[in-house]
């Protein structure tokens, strides 16, 4: 039987731990330095090229910085302007010439709600009955400048002589081929 030894105190740490942690140490402050020197001189250059450009008349002397709130607020308005652009590029001429091109004769459209952003519109219309109103959801559907054409409600004007039905309908607004 082997003889067992049981050590209750620590070793002490080798010489080498210890001069490879003083090592690792100096290395470490040596790339801190080293960084910090790159950085500055980066800083330097940058500076230098700012002039350069100055003198030169590619930027402008005095380039104000912006405050946090003047640049959300500028960035609000951008997107302001952007959402107006973009409603104003939709093809509206197409799909008024779409709508007044269908026949009509049992359905009168009452608004016309167009959503740019969204690429969706809104139909209220009213028709002669309710086979009208089916008629003319078919249409809509079989065109090519809607799709997703969904009856929203319909209402059957029970008070009036004729009955005519009110209805809402919502559809995708298309762009050629693609959604916007």
């Amino acid at each position: 039987m082997r003889r067992l030894e049981l050590d209750f105190q620590p070793r002490r740490t080798a010489l080498c731990a210890w001069v490879l942690l003083g090592v690792c140490a100096a290395l470490l402050a040596g790339a801190i330095v080293l960084a910090h020197t790159i950085e500055k001189q980066q800083a330097d250059l940058a500076q230098q090229l700012e002039t350069f450009e100055r003198q030169l008349g590619k930027r402008p002397e005095h380039s104000t910085s912006l405050t946090p709130a003047q640049s959300r607020e500028q960035t609000e308005k951008l997107a302001q302007m952007r959402s107006v652009s973009q409603q104003l590029q939709r093809p509206w001429e197409r799909l008024f010439d779409m709508l007044e091109a269908l026949p009509q004769d049992d359905v009168a459209l009452l608004t016309l709600t167009p959503d740019a952003r969204k690429g969706q519109v809104r139909i209220s219309a009213e028709a002669r009955d309710l086979e009208a109103m089916l008629t003319f959801h078919k249409r809509l559907e079989a065109s090519g400048e809607l799709r997703d054409v969904s009856l929203l409600n319909h209402e059957v004007m029970a008070k009036q002589a004729e009955h005519p039905v009110q209805f809402n309908l919502s559809a995708t607004w298309e762009i050629g081929n693609a959604h916007p």
